[in-house]
């Protein structure tokens, strides 16, 4: 990889809203390059998708600052990072073709694309797919082909939303791996995953979110060993979330039912 980092990311008082409800609120943080492996965990609804969108620039928030540490050009800033989403989007090429594509965005020498593309696919287990058309893959497939065009431009920063959602387990262990060579060849990755087992394996350091806040941010094995959140811990124990919230009173945790309405929207 060629280029400085444009870490750290600092988000300073960041809020969203959609439709009315604030999704992310006041969310302070930072995103530096060590450690390399951040994973953002909490339960459904909580605003792990929204807070990367709004860390790789697809959305602008509501309130506060979100803020890039090296001076770049919009072009750069776009080049020094990549993003895999939940669902793959894919151009309607073949998938060799989508690889060669974003190494030319990129601006990677064309005598380099060929086996720049080749050798991402075959460390993806999708070279005998090159010329298949890349939305007529498997969802399995079109994931790990959405992945290697993310790795095949040599991003600084690597934003993943669930990358091994949809996949078998054997080509969830490989998505794994590739993950861990990224973060040994200098990428930070900042990733969500739903999966407690994948989390303990990849991750450095955790974040839990829940409701819109970021409420615990560990090393993964103080994490796992001793949360100092309650509401982790509950995550953590496999607790249904949405049945437990914290009284504004007292701290103690009770059930939504008895909480007034007031109060909830207070929370």
């Amino acid at each position: 990889m060629t280029g400085a980092s444009p870490l750290p990311l600092r988000l300073e008082s960041v809020g969203l809203s959609r439709s009315g409800k604030n999704v992310l609120k006041d969310v302070t943080t930072t995103f530096a390059v060590d450690p390399p492996k951040t994973v953002i965990i909490g339960p459904n609804g909580a605003g792990k998708s929204l807070l990367l969108q709004v860390c790789h620039g697809l959305i602008s928030a509501d309130t506060g600052i979100v803020d890039w540490a090296t001076p770049q050009n919009a072009r750069a800033l776009s080049r020094a990072q990549a993003m895999v989403f939940q669902r793959p989007i894919l151009f309607r090429r073949s998938a060799v073709a989508n690889l060669i594509l974003a190494l030319k965005i990129a601006g990677f020498a064309k005598s380099e694309w060929r086996d720049r593309a080749d050798g991402a696919l075959e460390r993806t287990g999708l070279s005998r797919h090159a010329a298949t058309p890349a939305r007529s893959l498997s969802f399995g497939e079109q994931q790990r082909l959405a992945l290697a065009r993310a790795l095949v431009v040599e991003p600084k920063v690597l934003f993943l939303d669930e990358p091994t959602a949809s996949l078998d387990p054997a080509a969830a262990h490989l998505v794994e791996s590739l993950i861990d060579e990224a973060a040994t060849s200098g990428v930070k990755i900042i990733m969500i995953s739903h999966d407690l087992n994948q989390t303990r394996r990849l991750a450095d350091e955790i974040i839990f979110m829940h409701r819109g806040r970021i409420k615990e941010r560990a090393p993964a094995d103080q994490f796992f060993t001793r949360p100092e959140n309650d509401l982790a811990q509950a995550f953590i124990n496999g607790e249904l979330l949405w049945r437990r919230r914290r009284s504004i009173f007292d701290g103690a945790l009770v059930d939504d039912e008895t909480c007034s309405s007031e109060d909830f929207n207070k929370s």
